[in-house]
């Protein structure tokens, strides 16, 4: 099975899953184009299925993310990310995700922390 994504003005508004062969069953007539898409692609690494293990053949990494509702697609870096966060954050042109300008903290068992826009920092979650 292989995923589509329907992008229309650059945005991802579909997703779907057919074997290529059937492909031709599944895609409209309505504007856009069908961009496939992989879902074992994250930051631009393709994974075994199912694992966090890296694949030995990476050119199965299909266009730096699996494609959601609402991503982008750049035609330019042939790449799928998602919305801007915050405006302060920074696309890394590598793996086509927005990264703060500070990092966040490494959290300690529970500690959890959110972005502060305001403030450009990263500010403790309160836990009960």
């Amino acid at each position: 099975m292989a995923h589509f994504a329907k992008v229309e003005n650059k945005i991802v508004t579909q997703v779907i899953v057919a074997e290529p062969v059937f492909f031709d069953n599944f895609i409209d007539e309505s504007p856009g184009e069908w961009i496939q898409t992989s879902y074992n692609t994250r930051f631009g690494i393709h994974y075994e299925p199912g694992t966090d293990t890296p694949s030995a053949d990476q050119s199965k990494a299909l266009r730096k993310n699996y494609a959601a509702v609402g991503f982008t697609y750049d035609k330019e870096r042939d790449a799928f990310y998602g919305p801007q966060p915050f405006p302060s954050w920074i696309l890394n042109e590598d793996t086509c995700m927005w990264e703060p300008p500070v990092a966040q903290p490494n959290a300690d068992g529970d500690e959890r922390y959110e972005w502060n826009e305001e403030n450009q920092s990263w500010d403790p979650v309160e836990t009960e």
